[in-house]
């Protein structure tokens, strides 16, 4: 007691008891929290998200302190171990097990990056990562951290498109939470995930508009993308931008229509936001600071010109017109495109009238020599389509000079594309004009048109297009005209004969009609050029192979036309054989030459042998018409013989009767002669 004062002596005890107090409270406490975290410990290791390094490592240090502190609990020495070292472990493990402690740590970049990591593993993993870090993202720090991990958003939008449904809830979520930042949006774009970015698009700031359209413009998109992003809206915001904003947004929005609208199904919905007359207004305003606006607002309007919802307004084509020669080439390119798609629709007659009118031809020629290519292209087939409607008058409106220009593009262009067309307009020059005949002939466009065809292709499958034989074989018909024969012997001299022939075993059918045609004009004036077998004055007689049974006189194929020497009438048959019908006429025109009436049982013979009655009664049947009616008249003929009548009368009858009762009018009297060929007319006589 000595040197004590009373009140030290007092409080000792005091203070003895309240060091038992605070030491039975912090063994209390170390106690509940071993017990606690050993719960928490146990879950986490049965958790996927422990595979993640980081939160392993986390995982491992938690595990570490709470071994420490169940040792201590376990020791003999625990009563007696100093309060400070249980008072350090219970802090320590505390520390652990708080929630905003051990959420500060999952919110550090490192714990993120091992969950966004997660986010490409099996499908468990995934949906729990996917989960976590929705939750983490409601802290605004977090979602800045998130957004900024590489690949995080992209394997988002996979997981959002993937199967789990769950996972794509989370995912969809998480998006949505990342999406206040627009570099955030612009990134899920390019990803593939656009909402955001249509949001932006309808409800951004004018400069977040601007920069969500000016990302729209410079995306490769493939057409599935386009149209997803039509589909969730994108272009009746764009179309209000240009519309009613200032210069940078009408340039960046026009951009991005310009991107869009190489889709059928976009153009159409840009059709529907009324944007065309805006278009209209802007290609025919002279405000210097709208002319960059020019060039996407042609492109955009040459597309939606393609639409079967078009402009067939012939104001609106007279006006581009007028704008061709004062707009730069590729406006130009442009407006001849739009120009193009509204003269070829079916329903712009109209149209293509007044622009015939208003000497359109006139104003494209000077473009035939253009040096850009698409630009001359452009022209000429828009010269082409124009052509179609001239007629008598497009002699007068080409020029001597203008049709030889044309001419020699078709010689010497190495585009396809540019030859058909040539060879297109040509064709379109009515057959009757003979001046320009003897122009074409001069600029020896017969020898062109023969090289074209018989040249080899460079490789086996570079075979001429079906429309550049066509128009061949249309321009080929002028130099075949029957009475013309001076100008036959010199289509027969340039090997125009066997190209025929060609065409009708290999071209499209339009060709084969029109091939066929040419072999008929020639070989009406077969019989008369023939050279008989009893003729006198020839110094050295043909062989025997140029003895022709058809026309009973020797024939040559460059002198007599004849169709038999130029192996012509097997592909004639073979037309009739055939599924298309179009050619029909004209193969029953070129084998009734075959029949006139010096001839007709040579011909009948020539037929027969080549199964070609069979495929006339088949046309009788099949047949339009015009081509029922030529073919009733050859099969006359035919049944003049009575072996042809005893062989192919029994399957012919069947067609005839049903003629006689459903054909037409004007047919009857023939097939009423048929028939009584046939000694089938007193037994049906009801049907006339």
């Amino acid at each position: 007691m000595e040197g004590k004062s009373l009140c030290d002596v007092v409080s000792e005890p005091d203070e003895a008891s309240s060091s038992v107090i605070k030491d039975s409270f912090t063994f209390s406490e170390l106690s509940h929290s071993t017990r606690k975290l050993s719960l928490v410990l146990s879950e986490f290791k049965e958790n996927k998200i422990m595979e993640s390094s980081p939160i392993r490592s986390a995982v491992d240090s938690l595990e570490t302190e709470l071994q420490r502190a169940k040792a201590l609990v376990a020791s003999p020495r625990y009563l007696s171990s100093p309060n400070k070292r249980i008072e350090e472990i219970t802090e320590n493990l505390y520390a652990f097990s708080s929630p905003f402690s051990f959420s500060n740590k999952m919110t550090e970049v490192e714990y993120l990056s091992a969950l966004v990591k997660s986010l490409s593993r099996d499908e468990d993993e995934q949906r729990e990562a996917v989960g976590l870090l929705s939750t983490l993202s409601d802290v605004s720090a977090v979602r800045r951290r998130i957004g900024r991990i590489q690949g995080c958003i992209v394997m988002l939008v996979a997981i959002f498109n993937g199967e789990d449904q769950a996972a794509s809830h989370d995912a969809e979520k998480l998006l949505a939470s990342l999406s206040s930042n627009n570099q955030n949006a612009l990134h899920m774009a390019e990803a593939g995930y656009f909402k955001p970015l249509i949001k932006y698009l309808n409800e951004g700031s004018d400069m977040s508009k601007i920069l969500m359209a000016t990302a729209i413009s410079r995306m490769e998109l493939r057409d599935q993308t386009r149209a997803s992003i039509g589909e969730d809206g994108a272009i009746p915001p764009l179309v209000k931008m240009f519309k009613e904003g200032k210069l940078e947004a009408k340039l960046s929005s026009l951009s991005a229509l310009q991107n869009l609208s190489t889709l059928k199904e976009n153009t159409k919905r840009l059709i529907n936001s009324g944007i065309v007359p805006s278009l209209l207004q802007l290609l025919f305003s002279v405000t210097s600071v709208l002319m960059t606006l020019r060039e996407p607002a042609s492109a955009i309007l040459a597309r939606i010109a393609k639409s079967d919802t078009m402009l067939v307004n012939h104001d609106i084509a007279l006006q581009m017109f007028s704008l061709l020669s004062l707009s730069s080439p590729i406006i130009q390119q442009h407006l001849l495109e739009a120009l193009n798609s509204i003269a070829s629709h079916s329903s712009a007659s109209k149209v293509r009238r007044k622009m015939k009118e208003n000497g359109s031809i006139q104003l494209l020629l000077p473009f035939l020599t253009e040096t850009n290519h698409e630009i001359r292209i452009g022209a000429f087939k828009l010269i082409h389509t124009l052509s179609k409607e001239l007629s008598d008058e497009l002699m007068e409106q080409l020029g001597e000079t203008n049709l030889l220009n044309i001419v020699n593009i078709l010689s010497s262009s190495t585009s396809e594309s540019e030859k058909t067309t040539a060879a297109g307009i040509l064709c379109n020059l009515p057959i009757n004009d003979k001046k320009a005949t003897e122009i074409l002939k001069k600029a020896n466009l017969l020898p062109i048109l023969v090289s074209i065809m018989t040249s080899k292709p460079a490789t086996s499958t570079a075979l001429l297009s079906h429309h550049l034989i066509e128009n061949i074989a249309g321009i080929i018909m002028r130099f075949t005209i029957t009475s013309n024969l001076k100008l036959q012997l010199y289509s027969a001299e340039n090997r125009v004969i066997p190209v025929l022939v060609k065409m009708l075993s290999e071209g499209p059918i339009i060709a084969k009609c029109r091939a066929a045609t040419s072999l008929a004009q020639l070989s009406k004036n077969s019989l008369n050029l023939r050279k008989s077998k009893k003729s006198t004055w020839l110094c050295v007689p043909p062989s025997a192979e140029a003895f022709c049974e058809v026309h009973n006189g020797y024939c040559f194929v460059k002198s007599t036309f004849c169709l038999v020497k130029a192996n012509a009438v097997s592909p004639l048959i073979k037309i009739l054989q055939g599924s298309q019908r179009e050619a029909d006429e004209a193969a029953l025109e070129a084998l009734s030459t075959l029949l006139q009436d010096e001839i007709w049982e040579n011909g009948c013979s020539c037929i027969e042998k080549m199964s070609g009655i069979e495929a006339i009664i088949k046309v009788i049947e099949l047949g339009s018409i015009k081509t029922r009616e030529k073919a009733v008249w050859i099969l006359e003929r035919v049944f003049r013989v009575e072996d042809y009548r005893v062989k192919y009368g029994e399957s012919a009858q069947v067609v005839l009767i049903d003629l006689a009762q459903n054909g037409d009018t004007q047919l009857k009297p023939i097939v009423a002669k048929l028939l009584a060929q046939l000694e089938l007319l007193q037994v049906q006589s009801s049907y006339f």
